[in-house]
């Protein structure tokens, strides 16, 4: 079983970014075109070798987060208003994004 601080207890989308509330208490807000700037896939980070490719600066001040679904019990894949959606975020990675202070985390 993974620590609390990695497994979400709830995830939706908003109008700001994805709304994660974490298991350990953390509610953490992540902007839309943070996360696309953020992707891990082969196309935003090149595979040989591993130079952002999109950063968030590359990304559309208005793409969007339109949907997710879970990949198996450790992470989110998520479809992009511009039809991005190679990435898969572990909920590590989604937690360390929320806690580097890029996401914004929310009064309880």
């Amino acid at each position: 079983m993974a620590e609390p601080k990695y497994e979400p207890e709830k995830v939706e989308i908003v109008a700001d970014g994805l709304h994660i509330v974490w298991k350990d208490g953390l509610d953490s807000l992540l902007p839309h075109r943070y996360l696309r700037g953020n992707c891990g896939c082969a196309e935003c980070i090149d595979e040989m070798s591993r130079v952002r490719q999109v950063k968030v600066d590359d990304v559309a001040a208005d793409v969007r987060v339109e949907d997710y679904l879970e990949v198996g019990r450790y992470a989110l894949g998520l479809l992009f208003s511009d039809l991005h959606q190679t990435g898969i975020y572990p909920f590590k990675r989604l937690r360390d994004l929320a806690d580097q202070g890029q996401g914004t985390a929310l009064d309880p």
